[in-house]
């Protein structure tokens, strides 16, 4: 920041931006005058990906007293022009519009990168910006690799930057009390977690090369991985076969339903249960619902075994909507006493008996989780999801994607989570790189 803000002044800003959000206001610039502060006092923010998610993280951000969107990156020259107006509504300086983020990265005012660009962004834009001084507020999955998810950790450690993952569920108020519970022994020692997704998405299509859209910076929408011919469906989507959305169904971009949804799943469970790095990984199901470009499967059973006879599974099902209990998303503890069964912002505990005998619910929004990283890039503090967290989550969804695409069990270090004995699974850990885009620390 251009000037440090002092403790005295983030409590204000956090409390007030808690009531905009009770009251249904989501903008900074809505917050009562006397609680603005100079341009010199802000937070300024580079917003990485602006379609989609990006543009609700850009709102989130927004509803932080004193904090500013600085610049609007995005490949996609539409949506930039769109989002600097919208934002140029509700703060008082207009942001900065660039199709390469790097230009934000230069800019010695820019306090944070926020990355909602694909996943095959997430680690290397997050060891650029730790680089280049900044903090960072990264979307899920922590990482396209697993290699890039240790040296994500090691960017953030080297440079002491704040990097806080947005697993949101990590702050939010139900969720936390349930773990809490968890941890202290209110259903017994707990054994077993069960996750789950359930949806019913379509097919993508079978797409063939064409020319990407005129609006779209292709090249640096694939920027560190090796370069692809665009494909299209031939239908005019926005949301084709890669672009904005379908390119989590591809290997070269995407890390499946798994990272997509997984990850907050998994991440939950395994805060609840209180482990690090599995032992076991074991992979069933596969691609079965729809003849079209998608490479990740679509029904997708993942077991992991860890140390002190613990586990979680995870099972994603995403063209059947129904789920146990009927929600599409949830998490499960199975403890000697009793159950405690999330929902995604709330919990219910039972008894052996299937009594329900206590619970939450409070719902919940990312504002506590981006407060959360606020507060630590002011106090220095290890915020709630913070990225060595997060990079443990997601190589989760690493290991069982790649127990998947070698289509065998993977022992695995309690230390680490590295691949024993299988070098051919290990050549799964990291990928190749378009030159110059090898990410280093």
């Amino acid at each position: 920041m251009s000037r440090s803000l002092d403790r005295r002044l983030f409590l204000e800003s956090s409390a007030t931006a808690g009531a905009a959000f009770a009251a249904g206001s989501y903008f900074v610039s809505e917050a009562p005058a006397q609680e603005r502060r100079s341009a010199n006092e802000r937070v300024a923010v580079a917003l990485m990906g602006a379609n989609g998610r990006g543009g609700q993280l850009a709102t989130s951000f927004l509803a932080q007293v004193n904090t500013e969107v600085a610049y609007v990156c995005d490949v996609d020259e539409r949506v930039v022009s769109r989002m600097i107006s919208r934002v140029s509504e509700k703060q008082e300086r207009k942001p900065n519009g660039a199709s390469d983020f790097r230009k934000a990265l230069d800019d010695k005012n820019v306090d944070v990168l926020v990355c909602a660009a694909p996943n095959h962004w997430h680690a290397p834009a997050t060891i650029l910006g730790c680089s280049a001084g900044k903090h960072v507020y990264c979307e899920k999955p922590a990482c396209h690799n697993p290699r890039e998810g240790e040296l994500a950790v090691a960017a953030a450690r080297k440079n002491n930057r704040i990097v806080q993952l947005g697993t949101q569920r990590r702050s939010y108020p139900a969720i936390t009390e349930a773990i809490e519970r968890v941890h202290n022994g209110d259903i017994g020692p707990v054994h077993y977690s069960r996750t789950w997704y359930n949806n019913n998405r379509p097919s993508i299509g079978h797409g063939k090369p064409a020319a990407p859209p005129s609006w779209l910076n292709w090249e640096l929408w694939q920027g560190p991985a090796p370069d692809r011919p665009y494909m299209s469906n031939g239908e005019g989507k926005t949301n084709d076969v890669y672009v904005h959305y379908n390119w989590h169904w591809h290997w070269h971009w995407g890390n499946g339903e798994l990272g997509n949804n997984g990850i907050h799943a998994l991440d939950v469970a395994r805060w609840g249960l209180q482990v690090d790095y599995p032992i076991r990984v074991t992979s069933g199901g596969g691609k079965y619902r729809h003849d079209d470009d998608q490479e990740t499967p679509d029904t997708h059973l993942v077991t992991y075994n860890f140390p002190g006879k613990k586990s979680i599974l995870w099972e994603g099902l995403s063209w059947s909507p129904y789920s146990p209990g009927g929600n599409g998303f949830g998490i499960s503890f199975h403890g000697e006493k009793g159950t405690i069964v999330l929902d995604g912002s709330n919990y219910t505990m039972y008894d052996l008996q299937n009594k329900e005998i206590g619970g939450r619910k409070a719902g919940g929004s990312e504002k506590e989780h981006i407060a959360n990283f606020l507060d630590c890039v002011k106090t220095g503090k290890r915020p709630n999801a913070d990225i060595e967290e997060g990079h443990k989550s997601t190589l989760l969804c690493h290991l069982g994607n790649i127990a998947h695409r070698v289509n065998r069990v993977l022992t695995t270090s309690e230390k680490d989570g590295h691949i024993l004995n299988d070098p051919e699974a290990m050549k799964l850990w990291s990928r190749e790189y378009r030159p110059g885009w090898e990410p280093k620390v």
